[in-house]
């Protein structure tokens, strides 16, 4: 119910779009697809929402269960092609399982560490007679250990050059003000990127950009907050700086 539904001529348009919807909203983006190479043509997108943690739910056809195996309509078995790049992927079985299977599904999405789902309803299974009781509550934030930060607050008041360097969860945390607050008060200079981009003004004194280099050969501590450390960070490698890592999860 009061859903906006947007029709596409592709699937990949249709997944790329709930994965820019999900970005700009920070709620769970949905595509509906249709069976087999519809739900093919949507892994690239789903595969992009992997890489940067975005909740994303892709709705998928199936071929009927009564006629499985015997070459019905676009049969195939999708959910093992979208496994690797999903944090759940599965088939709702029955009538009665397809509410319950999305709820858990778009819970699945919002969980730290945010990502992509797929679920594929048999034709058959969708048009049979069902009853489901749907309450949707979404997932509480990973409590922080009050002694690690205490002792992350501990290194920041006592380094002589510290940085920030902020990512999306910043944005998918909600967390930007809060962001403000903290480099307004401490007097830290802040590098961002992905979806943490715009988290802090690009005209506020203490945004920084092109200039990450500076990072390596100035900073003594370096605080990366919602981003992992990969290549985009030369894997967390910043020459004689300490580093805090602030992640959503601990996995």
């Amino acid at each position: 119910q009061k859903v906006r539904i947007v029709d596409v001529r592709h699937e990949q348009t249709a997944t790329f779009a709930a994965e820019g919807t999900a970005k700009l909203t920070r709620r769970p983006g949905l595509a509906v697809v249709t069976a087999g190479p519809g739900v093919t043509n949507s892994v690239s997108a789903v595969t992009s929402a992997y890489f940067t943690g975005v909740p994303l739910v892709v709705l998928g056809g199936r071929a009927p269960t009564v006629n499985w195996g015997r070459g019905g309509l676009q049969e195939l078995d999708h959910v093992p092609i979208l496994a690797p790049v999903t944090k759940l992927s599965r088939t709702a079985t029955t009538g009665d399982d397809i509410g319950p299977v999305l709820l858990d599904a778009a819970r699945t999405a919002l969980t730290p560490h945010r990502g992509p789902v797929f679920v594929d309803v048999p034709m058959d299974t969708i048009f049979s007679p069902a009853t489901a009781s749907i309450e949707f509550a979404a997932p509480a934030p990973v409590a922080p250990d009050p002694d690690t930060v205490a002792a992350v607050a501990t290194l920041v008041a006592g380094a002589s050059r510290p940085a920030f360097v902020v990512g999306g969860d910043v944005w998918f945390g909600r967390a930007e003000q809060a962001l403000r607050r903290a480099a307004e008060a401490l007097r830290v200079p802040v590098f961002m990127n992905g979806m943490g981009r715009g988290c802090l003004p690009a005209d506020d004194p203490l945004a920084f950009a092109r200039v990450r280099g500076l990072l390596k050969k100035e900073a003594d501590l370096v605080v990366v907050v919602g981003t992992p450390l990969d290549f985009r960070l030369a894997f967390g490698d910043f020459g004689a700086a300490q580093v805090v890592h602030l992640a959503d999860s601990a996995e």
